[in-house]
C-alpha cells in the first residue's frame, strides 16, 4: 500500500487516504446512487403469522445444514424458518446469497450478509450487488457511512430510513479490480477477527466447564475436581452470606452531571458500572454541587462485592468484584458493597454471586409491584445460601480462575484491537463521508 498523497480530485471523483500500489496511479473513485450499482433493492415483508403452515422451527440461520430442504431462513427478532407457502404469501423477496442486509429501522444501519438464501421482515432491506460492484465492498461502504444513513432517518414515532432515500444513497465506488484487492484485504482482518473471537469464546467455554468441576453440583457437598491438597478436606458448608461478609452497605442518591468524574472530581456510580459482571469504573456521573459532594458515602473499596440491589428484572442482582479502591467514586442508593470478613476469600464469593446459577437465584429474591423494577432486600442477600470450603480452599479456587479470567480479558484486549484496526484500516482505504459530501 501507498500512504503518497494523491492527485486533487476532479469533478465527483475521489480518492482515499490509502491505496494499494498498483492502484497508486488510477484514476479517482466515483460517487454513485446504490439505486445505480445494485441490481436490486428488496423490501422485507412478514407472512401472517397465525398460519402455522407459513412457520418453521426456530433457528440459527448462519449454519445452512440444519435448515430444512423447503424451508429458508428468515430474520426477525427470532430467526425463524419460512415455508414455501409462508414466502409467497408475505412482500418479501428470498434474497441470494451475498445479499447485503440493512435494517431500516431502530437501530438504522445495522449491517449482515447471508450466507444462505432467507427471507426478511419490514425492519429490513435488502441489497444485491450489480455485475461492477463486489458485495463485500458494498458491506464496508455503508458500514462506514453508518453515521449518514442514520441521519436520513425519517418520522415522528420512530425513525426509519425509506426506499427512495436509500436509493438515493450514494457511495464512492472506484474500479472492480480495485474493490476486490479492499475486499480481499478486510475479508482478511475479518479472518483474523473471527478466530480471536473463536479463542476467546474457547477460553470462556474453559473456564464454565472448569467451574463446573471446582464448584459443587446441586445436592451434593464435594466438587467433581479438587486441588491435591484438598482430596481429603471433606464436605463444604453451606452457610449464609451473612457468615461469609462483614457488612452490606449501600450509597446515597445524589444530583449529578451527565459525564463521568475527571481527575479528582467526585463522581458516583450508575447501576450500569455491574451490568456485565465486570466492573466498570468509568460508568459513573460527576457530581458538581459542594453541597451534594458532602452527602456522598460508601466509596469504592477494593477487595468488595458490588451488587445492584434494585434495577430491572433482567438486572437486579447484577454484581462483580473490585479489586482496588477508589477513593473519589461513590456508590449510589441502588449498589451494595459487600465487605470483606477475615477468614473469606471475596473473589470466590464473586464467583458463586456472579455465576449464571448465581445470578439467577438472586434475581428470584427481586420482589415489587412494578414489572420495569424490582428490589432486593437486605435481609434475604444476607440470608443467601452459599457451599464454601475452608478459606485456604477458597483462595486456590480462586486464584485459579482469576488466573483464567486474566488470561480472557488479555485475548479480549486482542480481539479489540483487532476490531479497532479493522475500523482504522476502512477510514484509510474508504474516502471520508465529508469529501464523498463534498
Amino acid at each position: 500500500m501507498s500512504s503518497k498523497a494523491e492527485p486533487a480530485a476532479v469533478g465527483n471523483a475521489l480518492t482515499p487516504k490509502l491505496r494499494f500500489p498498483e492502484f497508486r496511479d488510477a484514476a479517482g473513485w466515483e460517487s454513485k446512487t446504490l439505486a445505480d450499482v445494485c441490481s436490486r433493492i428488496t423490501q422485507g415483508g412478514t407472512p401472517d403469522t397465525s398460519k402455522s403452515e407459513y412457520w418453521g422451527g426456530s433457528i440459527n440461520w448462519m449454519t445452512p445444514a440444519e435448515m430444512g430442504k423447503t424451508e429458508s431462513p428468515f430474520i426477525k427478532a427470532t430467526n425463524r424458518t419460512i415455508t414455501e407457502s409462508g414466502l409467497s404469501n408475505c412482500s418479501s423477496d428470498l434474497l441470494p446469497v451475498n445479499s447485503v442486509i440493512l435494517s431500516v429501522r431502530a437501530p438504522i444501519g445495522s449491517l449482515a450478509i447471508n450466507a444462505v438464501p432467507m427471507a426478511m421482515n419490514q425492519g429490513c432491506k435488502g441489497l444485491i450487488a450489480g455485475k461492477s460492484l463486489d458485495f463485500y465492498f458494498l458491506y464496508c461502504a455503508l458500514a462506514g457511512s453508518k453515521p449518514r444513513l442514520i441521519d436520513l432517518g425519517a418520522g415522528n414515532t420512530f425513525k426509519e430510513l425509506s426506499g427512495s432515500a436509500l436509493k438515493a444513497f450514494e457511495i464512492p465506488v472506484p474500479s472492480p479490480a480495485e474493490q476486490q484487492k479492499i475486499a480481499d484485504c478486510l475479508t482478511s482482518v475479518d479472518e483474523l477477527i473471527a478466530a480471536q473471537a473463536r479463542k476467546v469464546d474457547a477460553l470462556k467455554t474453559h473456564k464454565k466447564g472448569l467451574m463446573q468441576q471446582l464448584f459443587p453440583r446441586e445436592g451434593e457437598t464435594q466438587p467433581r475436581l479438587r486441588f491435591p491438597e484438598f482430596q481429603n478436606a471433606g464436605d463444604w458448608e453451606e452457610v449464609p452470606l451473612s457468615e461469609l461478609v462483614s457488612s452490606l452497605d449501600a450509597g446515597v442518591s445524589v444530583n449529578s452531571g451527565d459525564r463521568p468524574a475527571l481527575g479528582n472530581e467526585i463522581g458516583v456510580l450508575k447501576t450500569s458500572a455491574v451490568t456485565n459482571g465486570i466492573f466498570q469504573s468509568q460508568e459513573n456521573k460527576v457530581v458538581f454541587d459542594a453541597m451534594e459532594t458532602g452527602r456522598v458515602k460508601e466509596p469504592v473499596q477494593g477487595d468488595t462485592i458490588i451488587i445492584s440491589r434494585m434495577n430491572t428484572p433482567a438486572l437486579v442482582g447484577a454484581n462483580a468484584y473490585v479489586k482496588t479502591s477508589l477513593k473519589n467514586l461513590f456508590l449510589p442508593d441502588r449498589l451494595w458493597a459487600a465487605k470483606s470478613k477475615s477468614g473469606t476469600s471475596m473473589p470466590f464469593v464473586a464467583l458463586i454471586l456472579g455465576s449464571d446459577k448465581g445470578r439467577v437465584a438472586l434475581s428470584k429474591l427481586a420482589k415489587g409491584s412494578s414489572g420495569s423494577m424490582k428490589n432486593i432486600t437486605k435481609p434475604d442477600v444476607l440470608a443467601f445460601l452459599i457451599m464454601a470450603p475452608s478459606p485456604d480452599e477458597q483462595q486456590h479456587i480462586a486464584n485459579c480462575l482469576t488466573s483464567l479470567d486474566d488470561l480472557i480479558d488479555a485475548q479480549t484486549q486482542k480481539l479489540e484491537a483487532l476490531k479497532t484496526h479493522k475500523k482504522g484500516l476502512m477510514q484509510q482505504l474508504f474516502p471520508s463521508p465529508e469529501e464523498a459530501e463534498a
